[in-house]
């Protein structure tokens, strides 16, 4: 075999390599496009939506948060999705959350991560919902307060792997969190209470909602030895 015919095949041999590693990354998806199985709604009465292949939380006068959580309990994974909110309405979603009937009434709660539209522009943090309030917002993170952008769609990407979270909003790195208070819950999609009736019929949308949670520690992109953590009381 010449010299030439051995690099093309050298070639070849690596193209499909690297298109064998792409297709094997275990991404499942959560929402079919179509229906809301395998999802429930919690705590609230505001309404969830399916068109055009998303998911449409709308607000509702008089409701306490509202959350449309799986019923699937998830442990270590990554999870992705893109969503667009109105730019006068706080959200969130939750991960690794429960409802105990036993821990205020059934109350939701448990780490959010943060949709905040607002001047604050905490985007990508994380909220204790239900409990201790926040754990990281973006005080101290100037370019990951600039990474949400309103009037349009934002992707987010969520590890959480042992006791590390942390998030990308448009791929820009917004938290970095160690906390071993809860392990396991579900994933829930939050829609905010209101005050004001000038906010009723405000919506969020979410879409193409998947997670790995097949040995997610292969596909993580944070870096133990690099990342800067911030570690909980």
């Amino acid at each position: 075999m010449n010299r030439i015919n051995y690099f093309l095949i050298s070639i070849i041999v690596s193209m499909l390599f690297s298109c064998s590693e792409k297709r094997e990354i275990p991404w499942v998806s959560l929402f079919d496009g179509k229906t809301l199985t395998n999802w429930e709604i919690r705590n609230g009465s505001s309404t969830y939506v399916i068109k055009e292949g998303q998911i449409i939380g709308t607000t509702k006068f008089g409701s306490p948060n509202t959350f449309l959580c799986t019923n699937e309990i998830f442990s270590d994974f990554i999870l992705e999705f893109e969503v667009l909110v109105d730019s006068t309405i706080n959200s969130g979603v939750q991960i690794r959350s429960n409802s105990i009937s036993d821990y205020k009434n059934g109350q939701v709660h448990g780490y959010q991560v943060e949709i905040d539209p607002s001047k604050r522009a905490w985007s990508g943090g994380i909220y204790d919902e239900g409990r201790r309030g926040w754990l990281y917002n973006l005080e101290g993170n100037p370019d990951g307060r600039k990474a949400f952008k309103n009037g349009r769609w934002n992707k987010y990407r969520i590890e959480a792997i042992g006791n590390r979270l942390a998030v990308w909003v448009n791929d820009i790195n917004t938290s970095n969190l160690e906390d071993a208070m809860t392990d396991s819950g579900f994933i829930g999609l939050q829609v905010h209470s209101i005050q004001d009736s000038l906010d009723i019929g405000k919506e969020i949308r979410w879409r193409n909602i998947k997670i790995i949670t097949e040995e997610p520690e292969r596909f993580a992109h944070i870096d133990k030895r690099t990342a800067t953590l911030i570690k909980s009381n």
